[in-house]
């Protein structure tokens, strides 16, 4: 009898003794998991960071072709004001499209503050009416 206990006891002890044990694995392996996903946060951050510093850099030949005004006509549609060496143009940009609407005869000056004023919008209106004229 005293054979068949301790054949009892014996497994009993060793799972009391793994039981003690999960715990602790269990507590470390929060702890790497955490470590980890913030390490994928951190990742996500950095690469957003370096996207940004890539775009602002932009290619060698960047004077060429310039946004002067951009006018949001709905979500994903716009008119540009384009300046293409000393030609400006009126582009209508919508997705997977973009149509010349207009060669300017004139070039517009333009500064980015001019831009957001209501005074540039009726003389670029003015300017358009009298290119299309013949």
């Amino acid at each position: 009898m005293r054979a068949a206990w301790l054949l009892w006891l014996a497994p009993q002890a060793a799972l009391a003794a793994e039981d003690s044990a999960p715990s602790l694995a269990w507590g470390s392996k929060l702890i790497e998991l955490s470590v980890a996903l913030l390490a994928v946060i951190a990742l996500v951050f950095v690469m957003a960071w370096l996207m940004r510093r890539v775009q602002q850099v932009g290619p060698a030949g960047k004077g060429a072709l310039k946004v002067l005004a951009a006018l949001p006509l709905g979500p994903r549609e716009r008119l540009l004001l384009v300046q293409v060496g000393q030609q400006q143009l009126l582009l209508g940009v919508a997705p997977g499209r973009i149509t010349t609407l207009l060669e300017l005869r004139e070039p517009i000056p333009v500064t980015p503050q001019q831009v957001q004023t209501p005074e540039f919008a009726q003389r670029l209106l003015e300017m358009i009416n009298k290119d299309k004229r013949p």
